[in-house]
C-alpha cells in the first residue's frame, strides 16, 4: 500500500538525516534559501525529515491510522485512478501546507520547518470528509469526539496557536494542510460535501 511505502520512506530518509547534518539542511524547508537560490525541491525533502523519534513517530502513527482508509476509499471512489490521486492529494499537500509559511517568511534566513505534519493534516481531514463519524481522541481532550465536531476544533486551534507564535510546532502548517484535505476531496469528487452531511445528519 502506497502509505506503507511512504511511512518506510519518512523513516529510513528520517533516519539518515538524524545522523547527516549536510543531509538534514540539504532538506530542510528555508523559504529564504529556497527563494534565493531557487531550491523548490525542499518543499517537498523538508517533509520527508523529522526533528526527533518522537516527532517522527507521532506524525507517522497519525499517517498510519488515516492514510490506509483513505488510500482504500480513494480507490473506491476514482477506481483505478485512486492511487494516483492518493499520491497527488499527498505530494501536493507538502506544498500547498507549507506555501504561507514560504511568503511569509521568504526573508527570514532563520526560519526553518521540518516534518509531515501539513501532508497527514490534509489526509487526517480528506478522513474527516469520509468518514465524519468516526470518534477520534486528542490531547489533552480525555475522551473520544465524533470527527466532524473535532475537525473544526482543531482547525480554530491551529489558526490561533499560528498567529500567537508561541512554540516551534508547525501551526500554519496543520491550518493549510487540513484546508487543502478538504479542498482536494470536494473539487474532486462532487458528492463529496452530499455524502459528509448525509453521514452527520
Amino acid at each position: 500500500m502506497i502509505t506503507n511505502l511512504l511511512i518506510a520512506l519518512t523513516v529510513i530518509s528520517s533516519f539518515l538525516a538524524f545522523n547527516n547534518q549536510v543531509l538534514f539542511s540539504n532538506c530542510v524547508f528555508n523559504p529564504y534559501i529556497i527563494e534565493k537560490r531557487k531550491q523548490y525541491y525542499r518543499f517537498i525533502t523538508a517533509g520527508f525529515i523529522h526533528a526527533d523519534w518522537m516527532h517522527l513517530l507521532f506524525n507517522m502513527y497519525a499517517l498510519y491510522l488515516f492514510g490506509s482508509n483513505v488510500e482504500i476509499a480513494f480507490k473506491e471512489i476514482f477506481q483505478q485512478l485512486g492511487t494516483v490521486l492518493y499520491i497527488a492529494l499527498y505530494f501536493s499537500a507538502l506544498i500547498m501546507s507549507a506555501m504561507f509559511s514560504f511568503y511569509k517568511h521568504k526573508e527570514n534566513p532563520n526560519y526553518n520547518a521540518i516534518g509531515a505534519s501539513g501532508a497527514v493534516s490534509a489526509v487526517l481531514f480528506v478522513s474527516i470528509i469520509l468518514f465524519p463519524s468516526q470518534r477520534l481522541m486528542i490531547f489533552p481532550i480525555p475522551f473520544f469526539i465524533p470527527s466532524y465536531i473535532l475537525g473544526p476544533l482543531y482547525l480554530w486551534y491551529s489558526y490561533y496557536m499560528g498567529r500567537k507564535g508561541m512554540d516551534n510546532i508547525g501551526h500554519d502548517a496543520h491550518f493549510f494542510g487540513a484546508v487543502w484535505g478538504v479542498l482536494f476531496i470536494v473539487l474532486l469528487w462532487k458528492d463529496a460535501l452530499s455524502h459528509f452531511i448525509r453521514q452527520v445528519f
